[in-house]
């Protein structure tokens, strides 16, 4: 009798030990993990970009030197000016059309037109300009910080107005 309560008593800690292993494995490889549906996503002013431009970081600091996704609603027919970025930016448009210049002048002949799908990647410095038509877009900007935005001309920053 007392090796059978022995051998059930061993069986049972084993069989914890394999059910609750993985378990605690699967816990420790969540961390780090980032889940967000559309409904969760915070929207707010994005004053760098302009009245009307909202953004949602969804990962890292802007500010820092790490990983982040932002994404970024324009309104229809919203101008942003000639500026540069520091950081590398792969920009992927979510809905609506994304109008995208390479050059230090706002020139909508000079302009590609992204449709939801599209995707451009910039390097460091490069001088650029955006713009949408007569539809609401939305685009996610992924990279390594810092990021931020730097106007050509200081007159055309919206920060200062």
């Amino acid at each position: 009798m007392y090796i059978s309560k022995v051998i059930a008593a061993s069986t049972v800690i084993v069989l914890g030990a394999l059910i609750t292993a993985p378990a605690l494995a699967a816990d420790s490889a969540m961390e780090g993990h980032i889940s967000i549906v559309p409904s969760e996503i915070k929207w707010a002013d994005a004053p760098s970009i302009g009245p009307g431009a909202k953004i949602a970081v969804l990962e890292g600091d802007l500010k820092q030197a790490e990983p982040f996704t932002m994404r970024i609603k324009l309104p229809p027919n919203f101008k942003v000016p000639a500026h540069t970025h520091p950081a590398f930016e792969r920009v992927t448009v979510l809905s609506g059309t994304f109008h995208l210049g390479i050059g230090e002048t706002f020139d909508r002949a000079n302009a590609r037109a992204y449709p939801a799908g599209g995707v451009t990647m910039m390097p460091p410095g490069m001088p650029m300009f955006a713009f949408t038509t007569d539809e609401e877009t939305v685009i996610q900007i992924h990279g390594t910080g810092p990021w931020g935005v730097n106007y050509l001309n200081p007159a055309e920053d919206p920060r200062k107005k």
